[in-house]
Order: C-alpha cells, then sequence, then structure tokens
C-alpha cells in the first residue's frame, strides 16, 4: 500500500463526504429520534449509524487500499490494524450526547493517520455548516456557510480563555477546573474545542480522562497545522493505532509554553 498523498481534489473530494454525512445527520437530528445505550454505556442513535455507512462507503471508493477505522467498526483485530502504515479514522458523529440533548455541539471527523500520528484532519459542524480542516504541509482553514475558506491560526496569546467538555467532565477535572481563578471556563461540546483552539477562540483545552483515538486525531491535526500543541501528561504526543484505542489525559493548547503551564498547574494540584 503506497501512502495516500493530501492533494487539494483529495481534500474538497472529503469536504464534501463529511457534508454529506452531515446533511444525512441533521435529517435524523429534526425528527423525534430515540437512541440506544452500547456497551461501553455511550450512546447511539440512527444518525450514527447513517453517517458512518456513508463515510465509510464514499472512502473506500475514493481510496481503495486505505483501509478506515470508525468508532462503529472499531472491533478490527489488533493483528490487523497494527500492521497499518496509513488509514482513515472517523467519528462518524462526534458528540451523540449533544445531539441527543439537540444543543448543535456535534461533528463529523474524518482522520488520516500515518505511522501512528495524525496528518490530516477535517471536523464538519452541521447545524451552523462550519467546517475545519488541516494538514502539516497546507496549514489550517476554517470555512463558514459554505464560503470561502480563511487560514487560521492558533493565537499568540494567553488569554486565559479554557474549553471543558460539557458532558464528559470528571471529578478529577472538576476539582481542576474549580482551581483556575484567573481563567474563564467555556464549556463546549464534542472536538469542536480543537477547532475553536486552533482558530484562536480559545487558549486551552484540557482533558483529565480517557478519550479514544477517534475523538481527537481529526482536532489534533487540525490545532498542529494551525501552530497548536497537544501533549500529554509526560511532554509526550499522543499515540495512535494502539490495541485498546484509549488516549491517556491531555493537554491541547495553542502552544507548547501554554500547554506546560497547565501541565504545571495540573502537577502542582496532584502534589
Amino acid at each position: 500500500m503506497d501512502d495516500i498523498q493530501i492533494k487539494t481534489d483529495l481534500i474538497e473530494q472529503l469536504i464534501e463526504i463529511s457534508k454529506e454525512a452531515g446533511k444525512a445527520i441533521l435529517e435524523v437530528y429534526n425528527t423525534n429520534f430515540d437512541y440506544q445505550i452500547k456497551e461501553d454505556l455511550s450512546p447511539l442513535t440512527k444518525a450514527d449509524t447513517l453517517s458512518h455507512n456513508i463515510i465509510c462507503q464514499r472512502l473506500k471508493i475514493l481510496t481503495p487500499d486505505i483501509p478506515i477505522l470508525s468508532e462503529e467498526n472499531s472491533d478490527i483485530p489488533f493483528n490487523i490494524k497494527s500492521l497499518w502504515k496509513q488509514y482513515w479514522l472517523v467519528d462518524p458523529l462526534d458528540g451523540t450526547k449533544e445531539f441527543i440533548k439537540r444543543n448543535g455541539e456535534f461533528t463529523v471527523n474524518i482522520a488520516l493517520i500515518s505511522k501512528n500520528q495524525p496528518i490530516f484532519g477535517i471536523i464538519y459542524i452541521p447545524v451552523n455548516n462550519r467546517l475545519f480542516w488541516g494538514s502539516k504541509i497546507h496549514g489550517a482553514y476554517e470555512i463558514k456557510n459554505g464560503m470561502n475558506q480563511i487560514k487560521i491560526h492558533a493565537s499568540t496569546k494567553n488569554t486565559k480563555k479554557v474549553a471543558a467538555s460539557r458532558s464528559h467532565n470528571n471529578q478529577e477535572m472538576n476539582n481542576f477546573l474549580e482551581k483556575l481563578d484567573a481563567y474563564t471556563i467555556v464549556n463546549i461540546g464534542s472536538s469542536l474545542k480543537f477547532c475553536l483552539v486552533a482558530n484562536g477562540e480559545i487558549d486551552i483545552y484540557p482533558r483529565l480522562g480517557p478519550t479514544s483515538e477517534w475523538d481527537t486525531a481529526a482536532g489534533e491535526a487540525i490545532l498542529k497545522s494551525a501552530g497548536g500543541s497537544v501533549i500529554d501528561l509526560e511532554l509526550r504526543n499522543i499515540v495512535y493505532n494502539k490495541e485498546n484505542l484509549l488516549n491517556p489525559s491531555f493537554i491541547a493548547a495553542n502552544d507548547l509554553d501554554t500547554a506546560k503551564e497547565i501541565l504545571d498547574l495540573i502537577n502542582y494540584e496532584k502534589k
């Protein structure tokens, strides 16, 4: 399998795929939908399944030689996926809890992983037709209302704005947030938090607690392409395509210095 190159025509097609999935999600969103609870206690709706099917079918046509790992088909044996040099990592509906709450803070996430690192990411917010994408070669971009895209950059200042999960904070995270007197806490759902750090609206997104690899891959690619940083609590990169597909706690920030500042606070609180 040859490494795929992220070229303009491929990016345009990936944008169309994400929007097609987003359209299907909205069709369910605007009905009296029901949901199920999966074995991991996370919710599943018809929209998750529809988006998964659309994205996987389109990617198989677009890049037939690149394997796909989605939240909805994550049971691929490790002895198979560990051989992958490149693969698509998909969260067909990130923020299902926000979808169920009908607050609009849910996204379609598609990332390309190469050698255990995300090198391209696209995040689409269906309710407001807002899209973010980024790659190391091209940089990071935002498209609003389907209009011309603008290049985005993480903030060069630390304005003390911190993004926190709207539905997934644990007690450790809540205890830490209570200590941030000098910071403004902004509660946001889904991988939208990465995007708002990438475009400078937010400075920091700390996550103390587990996430899955499909939750973070696209956002990490976009944020790093915008000049930001994502590190675990040991100052290391997040590694993808692990056997259990779980991420360690991490800090996403506008730059490495800001990430280290928050890390120092976290380590101080743990002493």
